[in-house]
């Protein structure tokens, strides 16, 4: 059944050569995911179990952005995490409809419809993204082994240990799903009890606490950090991880009513997870807001140095706090490494269409992070000022390719011969759009406010305009191809003369 049969307001645009062209074309329909037909790529299905795995992915832990925040905002940031984790659910959200309507996750989508070199292109900015986000989970993880092993095992080797655990927890998957899901709530319990541990060990102010968060507050010396909190919150990789995740149920696309349900309880295990994850990003952002707004050493708490700060703020206590926030960090990144694992597994999958056993896309997958991480593990560990440097270069990294995962996704949810009767109306896709677009600004200003004071000399200056130049002419392209803007937008650009013509 074509998408034009299942909904009979597919092509009452009349006269749209776009649409019709979209409409023969097959490979554009929703589809059976590879689990409905038999079980013919047995390889490539998400999870062999008919359960799903709900991924908390805490990656602002063990990248820096909920204790920076924290001890140079205070309180004054806590209604931004709020709307940028409501933010974060809408966007899960529609990456979970893409997964379910069409029986496709994002990153299969964009290798049929985008060209072949834009197609390309998005996977080296996916994979790019995945790397950066990964260097920061795993060194944290490292850094909270060295710490609870009292310095006895240094960085490297916290690396090669989370490294290999990773491969471990895939490992348990061949055992059953539900060995994987003990393993995850263990590490979501373990990380939201640590830092709640925290909170309610340092006692913050809840008065302070509830105006943080009913009363929007934003001065020009926080804007650096309200742009982090959005920026870990909303991260390429996990846009392509959610269209995925929710194909470990086999489902129909074409039986409207299941997928009707499928993403009902989709929607209510997204909202689940998202609220776990906001109350401990809410429980480090407050705890060094407690301790560290307004004094001397506000600016100078880094990932590396923030467990002794807290130690020596705190004291020890029946448990010293030091090793506290070593647990919730090992806890933090060891989560945010696994879902990075399965991440990378979807985007590589599915942009270059590899046909591999688990085990062996596992390996390759994995490597093309762990590599890079291992050598960046190695030169920066010479101080604490050269870890927090690259963590700042880190976070820029994920700016820059926050785009280049939520344009692809809104563009095919809105597209009738991409979803069918699920395509999101209009009102939903243009809350969408101006999401993303603050989303996107809120970097954009981010890489602004960093290459104004990192660029120097004019080699430098030359090479970065030049990047700049083709970073936006490629966010042109993909906003521009196939009408991904609110339809009503690209409508009236079209009859003014600019239409876009597909050849």
């Amino acid at each position: 059944m074509s998408a034009a049969e299942e909904n009979p307001n597919a092509d009452r645009k009349d006269g749209e050569e776009e649409d019709r062209f979209l409409l023969s074309s097959p490979q554009s329909r929703p589809s059976t995911s590879p689990q409905s037909d038999g079980g013919e790529y047995e390889e490539e299905v998400a999870y062999e179990s008919s359960e799903k795995i709900t991924v908390v992915d805490d990656s602002a832990a063990s990248d820096g952005c909920d204790y920076s925040a924290g001890a140079i905002a205070g309180y004054s940031l806590l209604w931004l995490l709020m709307w940028a984790t409501a933010m974060g659910l809408l966007i899960q959200l529609l990456a979970a409809r893409v997964g379910v309507a069409t029986g496709k996750h994002l990153a299969e989508l964009c290798r049929e419809e985008y060209p072949y070199w834009a197609g390309v292109l998005l996977w080296v900015m996916a994979e790019v993204a995945l790397i950066g986000a990964d260097i920061q989970e795993v060194i944290g993880s490292a850094i909270a082994i060295k710490i609870l092993s009292n310095g006895v095992l240094p960085l490297w080797a916290g690396v090669i240990i989370t490294a290999s655990d990773c491969f471990m927890f895939l490992f348990l998957e061949n055992y059953g799903v539900r060995k994987l899901e003990a393993v995850f709530a263990v590490l979501i319990s373990t990380m939201a009890l640590s830092f709640a541990w925290m909170f309610a060990d340092t006692r913050p102010s809840g008065k302070e606490l509830m105006l943080g968060l009913l009363v929007p507050k934003l001065s020009s010396k926080t804007i650096r950090q309200a742009v982090g909190v959005v920026g870990c919150v909303i991260m390429p990789h996990n846009v392509f991880l959610h269209s995925a995740l929710v194909q470990s149920r086999k489902i129909d696309p074409d039986k409207k009513g299941h997928v009707r349900e499928a993403l009902n309880y989709y929607s209510i295990e997204c909202s689940v997870a998202l609220i776990v994850s906001f109350m401990i990003n809410l429980f480090v952002t407050t705890v060094f807001a407690k301790g560290f707004y307004g004094t001397k050493q506000a600016n100078s708490i880094g990932l590396v140095n923030a467990g002794q700060y807290l130690e020596e703020k705190y004291g020890g206590g029946l448990l010293p706090i030091l090793y506290i926030w070593g647990i919730g960090l090992l806890a933090a990144g060891q989560s945010s490494t696994i879902t990075g694992t399965y991440a990378g597994q979807f985007i590589m999958g599915g942009f270059l269409n590899l046909r591999l056993k688990k085990w062996m896309r596992a390996l390759i997958t994995r490597s093309f992070a762990i590599v890079p991480t291992m050598i960046v593990a190695l030169i920066f560990n010479r101080s604490e000022t050269s870890l927090d440097v690259l963590n700042e270069w880190l976070n820029v990294l994920q700016s820059i390719q926050i785009p280049f995962a939520l344009i692809p996704l809104l563009t095919l949810v809105s597209k009738d011969q991409v979803m069918g009767v699920f395509k999101v109306g209009q009102t939903l896709e243009r809350v969408a759009w101006t999401v993303a677009a603050l989303v996107i600004v809120i970097n954009g200003y981010l890489l602004l406010d960093f290459f104004i004071a990192e660029v120097n000399g004019l080699l430098f200056g030359f090479v970065v305009c030049t990047g700049t130049a083709a970073y936006v002419a490629f966010i042109v392209y993909l906003i521009s191809y196939g009408g991904g803007l609110p339809s009503s937008l690209f409508n009236l650009i079209r009859t003014k003369g600019f239409g876009y013509t597909r050849t």
